[in-house]
């Protein structure tokens, strides 16, 4: 939105909801074709509102001539009305602007649309705000005080209703040199309540001595035809009661009023496109029920979820329920169709964040912790058993060999010398039989004893006896 609009005295703060529906409506391609009516529906305006707010739009300024929306009349052939073409002035390069979302026309008064605008602007140029500066960038545009700056008391009240809808937030005292620090939001941070507003038949887009707008018919790629008794919201009427016919008893019934939903006008336009998934079925729901789903689906579209979002959230649970919408399915639209299941997360929608496509990390942890919690209430599992242990073969016990053989008492150092000098080899192989290496070595000695050794006991017993 061009700031001119915003911070403009000559603009009325209804232009500025006009102003955002028609360069929301001028992105498609074919442009904008809605009636005037059919804008005010969506803004919750009166029809006169919306047609001062956008006659300030499409007449020249008067401070610098400037038009903000281009309107085009189309009539066709036979000299009937179609609704007019609009779209929005290209802005010149280097022209200050402000973003404002699209839903917070639909959600906020014109007023405070605009001191949101403000304080959004403010917020991306880092301008420090008091309130006595916002109060001097709104003014009264009617009665006595039309064209005067509003007061730093009225700046305070409508500060403190706009951070009651939830689209912006106050940090008192946390600006600097002790102002207050506003933060404004894409989205509220919670339900906003739509304000009610009468309808205004007054007023028009035609010509100023007969007031009126020329268009009799609208373009129907712009919106759906849904005949309404009103504008901003439907005229309850009284219901019919008959009438007794002259010179006859019986009571007959009136049968020329509305009879389907659309006619009674119990569902508004943004509703009925919400509903598309169940179209079919609703000429079976009572209008009590359809006027509950269409103030609930108000408050919904008020708080930001956004036609679409609610449109596929209907699509989804209509085809996967089968049972309970058999019953009545005005009831099931209410409890379950329409209910946003997730986390406290504005953007979860039932467990995936509806912006990005991604799971929501807060129903992640929170199911994380419930997992943690049922393990921790299951009982402790048992270990695994041990395998058996190997079962190991018997022992096999040997025989404990026989001891040696005796050798009989120890020869004196003479008996020695006569068995070495008459020794034989034969006598000397026996005594390895018999007594070993070691004992014949002892006998015979090493030189008569070694020639014989070959076996590896005989070895065994040499090196024994090398050692002694």
């Amino acid at each position: 939105m061009p700031l001119r609009i915003v911070v403009g005295a000559q603009y009325r703060d209804a232009a500025l909801s006009v102003y955002i529906k028609v360069a929301a409506l001028a992105m498609r391609p074919e442009g904008c074709t809605a009636k005037v009516s059919v804008l005010a529906e969506y803004l919750g305006l009166s029809k006169s509102v919306t047609e001062r707010g956008l006659k300030d739009l499409a007449h020249p300024d008067e401070r610098d001539g400037l038009v903000e929306v281009v309107t085009t009349r189309r009539t066709l052939r036979g000299g009937r009305g179609q609704s007019a073409h609009r779209i929005v002035r290209t802005a010149a390069p280097g022209e200050y602007f402000v973003w404002v979302p699209v839903r917070a026309a639909d959600a906020l008064s014109p007023r405070l649309l605009r001191l949101y605008a403000l304080i959004a602007y403010a917020e991306a140029r880092n301008v420090p705000l008091a309130v006595g500066d916002l109060g001097g960038m709104l003014y009264h545009h009617t009665g006595k005080k039309a064209g005067q700056h509003l007061g730093d008391r009225q700046a305070a009240r409508l500060i403190e209703e706009l951070a009651a809808t939830g689209w912006i937030t106050v940090h008192a005292r946390q600006g600097l040199q002790g102002r207050h620090a506003y933060e404004t939001h894409r989205h509220p941070l919670q339900p906003v309540q739509l304000e009610s507003t009468a309808p205004d038949i007054h007023d028009g887009s035609g010509a100023d001595d007969h007031a009126g707008s020329l268009a009799s018919r609208e373009d129907q790629r712009t919106d759906r035809l849904v005949k309404r008794t009103g504008v901003g919201g439907g005229i309850r009427r009284r219901r019919p009661t008959g009438s007794r016919g002259p010179g006859h008893g019986e009571k007959r019934s009136n049968t020329s009023g509305p009879q389907t939903a659309q006619e009674r006008g119990d569902l508004t336009r943004r509703a009925w496109e919400v509903l598309e998934p169940v179209r079919h079925e609703l000429p079976a729901v009572r209008p009590f029920l359809l006027r509950r789903i269409d103030a609930e689906i108000g408050r919904q579209l008020a708080a930001g979820a956004g036609t679409e979002r609610l449109t596929a959230r209907l699509t989804a649970r209509w085809a996967s329920t089968e049972d309970p919408r058999r019953g009545d399915v005005g009831r099931w639209i209410l409890g379950a169709g329409l209910v946003r299941r997730g986390c406290r997360l504005d953007g979860c929608e039932s467990g995936t964040t509806w912006h990005t496509g991604e799971r929501c990390h807060l129903c992640a942890d929170i199911a994380a912790t419930k997992r943690q919690a049922a393990e921790e209430q299951m009982p402790a599992a048992a270990p695994p058993p041990r395998p058996p242990a190997p079962v190991r073969p018997p022992a096999t016990w040997l025989p404990w060999p026989p001891p040696p053989p005796d050798p009989g008492p120890e020869p004196t150092p003479d008996e020695r010398e006569q068995l070495r000098a008459a020794a034989t080899p034969a006598a000397v192989r026996q005594a390895l039989a018999d007594l070993g290496a070691a004992a014949a070595i002892d006998l015979y000695g090493r030189a008569l004893v070694l020639p014989h050794l070959a076996t590896d006991q005989h070895d065994e017993g040499t090196s024994r006896a090398e050692a002694q």
